[in-house]
């Protein structure tokens, strides 16, 4: 399909504008560029209960935002830990606002939003380290939190999304917390990918190789070994006994070769996979339901197949029904 007009007219306001990520600016004006693009082009009206807390982290307290739905019985529902996207370098509790509020009325889940440490301050595997201690924490505070524990999912979305692929992979081998569902929004699940889609669009569709080229610099901190599964979830030596996935992908986003890479090695080795790629758009559309309303529809498709994937309702049917409807 065409690029969607309104992605497409955005993308022209944001070069008019020289405000797209790019690899000149510092990571405060990076987080300052997102911010004002979630302030303007996002939609936080979704009315849902939401409650701030803090919890110990090894660097000091991390901040929680727990998202519930206005309406919802008091037995403990599914719950979804949530790691924002924003390359590693940027990226908020309120930047993924509107997204978690529309994710949590779509699905019933509690969602809860985790306000990791960012690089260069915090440089790899600093981020990492505070999601896993997240997770750790929500699961042994499920029921205080409101929280089903069988029913526990990891999700995020670009960068955010690798995080959770990789928290999934550290709780098997670590035996646990048990994660029943994986959420993957447009994830980056192998940093140093040589894809179709990261040459096709590589360039003049939100995220720029160069911006993001200096935004993984920024995050190593050093030259690692760019195919450890905790930086690239891709290179996992095993996807056997991962959890169920839902992975959603846009058609012109420079890390869709990527995400649909990992659906069919998941697929491959017997773990239940639903993947969708989303026509016409690109990365982090998802985040910016005012400048593009198709947003809405994606966010209604992923909470139906959250919701699905409790209910013994095949979550494919799910969203092709979401997406009829």
């Amino acid at each position: 399909m065409p690029l969607d007009r309104r992605a497409q007219r955005l993308l022209d306001m944001l070069a008019a504008a020289r405000a797209a990520p790019s690899a000149r600016s510092s990571p405060a004006d990076r987080r300052a560029a997102l911010e004002a693009l979630a302030l303007t082009a996002d939609d936080v009206s979704t009315e849902v209960r939401i409650e701030e807390r803090k919890i110990p982290g090894l660097a000091g307290p991390l901040s929680l935002r727990v998202y519930a739905p206005l309406e919802m019985a008091r037995s403990p529902a599914p719950g979804l830990v949530y790691f924002h996207g924003g390359g590693w370098v940027a990226g908020s509790l309120e930047t993924h606002d509107g997204l978690c509020r529309r994710l949590c009325e779509a699905s019933g889940y509690r969602i809860v939003a985790v306000d990791y440490r960012l690089a260069p301050e915090h440089p790899f595997p600093a981020g990492l380290t505070d999601c896993l201690t997240a997770l750790n924490w929500i699961s042994n505070h499920a029921l205080m939190l409101g929280i089903d524990r069988s029913r526990l999912a990891v999700g995020g979305d670009s960068a955010g999304a690798g995080l959770a692929a990789a928290v999934a992979q550290i709780a098997r081998e670590a035996a646990g917390p048990a994660i029943a569902l994986q959420v993957l929004i447009c994830p980056i699940l192998d940093v140093a990918r040589r894809t179709g889609s990261r040459a096709a669009f590589g360039e003049g569709y939100f995220i720029g190789a160069a911006a993001f080229e200096r935004d993984l610099t920024d995050y190593v901190g050093f030259v690692p070994a760019f195919d450890d599964p905790r930086l690239s979830p891709l290179h996992t030596a095993a996807f056997r006994g991962l959890p169920p996935a839902l992975i959603h992908t846009a058609e012109f986003d420079p890390f869709r070769d990527e995400a649909e890479d990992y659906a069919e090695a998941l697929r491959n080795t017997g773990v239940e996979v639903t993947a969708v790629r989303h026509p016409g758009m690109i990365h982090y559309f998802y985040a910016l339901a005012r400048a593009i309303p198709y947003a809405e529809a994606a966010a209604a498709v992923i909470g139906t197949q959250m919701r699905a994937s409790f209910a013994g309702v095949e979550p494919g049917e799910a969203a092709a029904a979401a997406l009829a409807g």
